[in-house]
């Protein structure tokens, strides 16, 4: 039976710094009918100090990972159990995969799925989607889903909303809506925040298609509205 391992890290810096690595890992499987199992997590040691800014976020410190894995031994145990067709997933799963490659099996990101096929939710982290959705009448233990923004916790939620997005579409398609982009409904920035974006005017959808820095679901949006004219 073909199982779905979400993982998270905590880590001491973002993927773009120059000075990263992981000091937590967590992981929760969807197994046999997509049940959600029991939830792992463990301390790592990063190798380095933990700085403030990031140990703000997660409240993990230098004494917490003294004798912990190290980071090659915390993804290897990623690894243990995993078959050649299971996949990944992780809630912005570029994120973690900056850090883990996942030994070229594929991976699902239940944020960018949730944008395809949760629209009108307002926010797409972890946390909004958790209570948006009402998963928490799903959990078998809530106190796992506590506290927010360490490992274990975090693919706990995860894993809930997972449940939820297999539901409404297979594995095949969740892999693929993980990397496709999004047409999104609302501008979120700027001067046309607020507005649909099929009334944004030709000049500023001209301007975030061919000119902007903006991400690739507002290129594709504009794109789209563009040909659509």
């Amino acid at each position: 039976m073909q199982k779905i391992r979400v993982v998270d890290f905590e880590t001491t810096g973002l993927p773009d710094d120059q000075i990263k690595a992981i000091c937590e890992v967590g992981w929760t499987d969807l197994t046999a009918d997509w049940k959600v199992s029991e939830t792992r997590s463990l301390l790592v040691n990063p190798g380095h100090p933990i700085p403030p800014q990031t140990r703000a976020v997660h409240h993990i410190s230098d004494a917490d990972v003294v004798g912990a894995i190290d980071p090659g031994t915390a993804c290897m145990m990623l690894m243990d159990g995993m078959e050649k067709d299971d996949i990944f997933a992780a809630h912005n799963a570029k994120f973690e995969q900056a850090f883990f490659g996942g030994g070229g099996r594929r991976w699902i990101c239940t944020m960018q799925c949730a944008k395809h096929i949760l629209p009108d939710a307002p926010g797409f982290s972890n946390q909004t989607l958790r209570y948006w959705m009402d998963i928490d009448k799903g959990f078998d233990d809530p106190s796992a889903a506590m506290p927010p923004h360490r490992a274990g916790p975090d693919t706990y939620v995860t894993a809930h909303i997972l449940h939820r997005l297999v539901l409404a579409r297979n594995p095949d398609e969740l892999v693929r809506l993980s990397t496709a982009p999004v047409l999104l409904t609302k501008v979120t920035f700027g001067k046309h925040r607020g507005l649909l974006w099929k009334d944004v005017p030709w000049d500023y959808l001209n301007f975030v298609a061919n000119k902007s820095d903006l991400g690739a679901d507002e290129k594709h949006t504009a794109r789209h509205y563009l040909g659509a004219r």
